[in-house]
């Protein structure tokens, strides 16, 4: 197939079996941030550029290599594609004035881009969920989406996550850690690797971060922002752990944790995994008190957490939990013959209209080829219709999964012959008497 009409490498197809595990997936996250509070908004996936300069940092990863931007060829905008979630939802929270109001807890869901090397785990179009508490100012809040994420590992099964933990305590103690993280990094620059050495004066908190091996003992000795906390950052630090501990949250304090994004402040945290390589983080976020202002609003503190839903499917299917996932109906209907066929369409949308799944042959065929093709459907039960139940307004009911035998029944009571096979099926996968 000619290149030009395939995927863009590292943008994938979700093809039906799939799609079935993402929307069960989905349908499991509303119904757990719905049971915190949170209610949905969906942003635009295009955004002027300068809105994540400023926002993310100019001299981040995201700003300096990865953002697709472009220019609008009809009014010269600067646009991009939206490479996180965060900067996006604040946009819209100052732009509509949901702020004025109090305390907003707010999610999304959808595509972020970025232009990265493919990999496992890694795509150039990914897809995150994003979780922001807006306007709130203690460490309850804090504390409380740490909890959100533990309760949706426990609801999918998810096991072999630790929960890493920092602080990055305020504007004016970073700004003094960061000078003596300069001193410190100027005595080993011989040492320093092309990355670190661009970032030495623009952004060198991103240094502790580096994944290079040989950087590793560098950065392990160099001046800690730990040491450089105040009194209302370590309280506010301490107030999160206590709920943790509270709550019986395992965690590990990670003073390297510093996150990508510029924006945050205080609390940061991370979710990782040893089971997906290198791509270990399915979930971070943190606080970020000083983005609003910063991009145009009052001073509003807020807090929030984005989870990598590629990466969580993977470990949510590695457990198990996505065996169920796949929609099936709850009949087949088989049909040979002018009359049959219209029969089928009546009692198809009969069922429908009392909440049933119906799959309905279609493109003719034996009534052999047919019920092949229903029994592989997967749904328990095939309602069968030829020339003789077509002019008695009659349909045969056959059970495909488990005992019963097949009977023939009016139409009219179709649907509450279904109800009783399916209500009878259930009763016995619970194991019922």
């Amino acid at each position: 197939m000619n290149r030009s009409l395939q995927s863009v490498r590292g943008m994938n197809d979700i093809l039906p079996d799939e799609a079935e595990v993402w929307e069960h997936f989905e349908d499991l996250v509303r119904d757990w941030l719905r049971s915190y509070g949170y209610r949905p908004v969906r942003m635009p996936l295009v955004e002027h550029t300068p809105l994540f300069k400023r926002a993310i940092g100019e001299v981040t990863d995201i700003v300096e290599k990865e953002m697709y931007s472009f220019e609008d060829a009809l009014n010269g905008e600067h646009l991009t594609l939206r490479p996180e979630g965060t900067a996006s939802c604040v946009r819209a929270a100052i732009q509509h004035g949901l702020l004025h109001g109090g305390g907003q807890r707010l999610y999304y869901h959808g595509p972020m881009f970025r232009h990265e090397r493919p990999q496992k785990g890694r795509y150039r179009q990914f897809h995150q969920i994003g979780v922001e508490a807006l306007n709130f100012t203690g460490p309850d809040i804090d504390a409380e989406l740490i909890l959100m994420c533990a309760r949706l590992w426990d609801d999918l099964g998810i096991e072999d996550v630790e929960l890493q933990l920092n602080s990055l305590g305020s504007a004016e103690e970073r700004a003094e850690h960061r000078a003596a993280l300069i001193a410190y990094l100027e005595q080993h620059q011989d040492v320093l690797d092309e990355d670190a050495g661009r970032r030495l004066y623009t952004n060198p908190l991103r240094i502790l971060d580096t994944k290079n091996p040989a950087l590793q003992e560098l950065v392990e000795a160099a001046p800690k922002l730990f040491d450089h906390l105040g009194t209302e950052s370590l309280e506010h630090f301490d107030g999160v752990q206590r709920v943790l501990r509270d709550a019986g949250i395992a965690y590990r304090i990670n003073h390297r944790l510093v996150r990508g994004l510029d924006y945050y402040n205080r609390t940061v945290f991370e979710w990782v995994t040893t089971r997906l390589g290198a791509q270990g983080t399915i979930c971070a976020g943190g606080r970020y008190d000083t983005l609003v202002e910063l991009l145009g609003g009052k001073s509003t503190p807020a807090a929030g957490f984005a989870i990598g839903i590629e990466r969580v499917l993977a470990l949510w299917k590695e457990s198990g939990g996505a065996e169920d996932a796949a929609q099936q109906p709850d009949v087949y209907i088989v049909a040979a013959g002018d009359a049959a066929q219209r029969l089928a369409f009546r009692a198809a949308e009969a069922l429908r209209g009392f909440g049933f799944a119906v799959l309905m042959h279609c493109g003719g065929g034996s009534f052999k080829s047919q019920m092949k093709k229903a029994d592989a459907s997967g749904a328990p039960l095939a309602v069968i219709i030829g020339e003789d139940e077509a002019a008695a307004g009659e349909v045969a009911l056959k059970p495909l999964r488990g005992p019963g035998a097949q009977e023939r029944i009016a139409v009219d009571a179709l649907a509450d012959a279904v109800a009783e096979h399916l209500f009878r099926e259930d009763e016995d996968d619970d194991g019922a008497v």
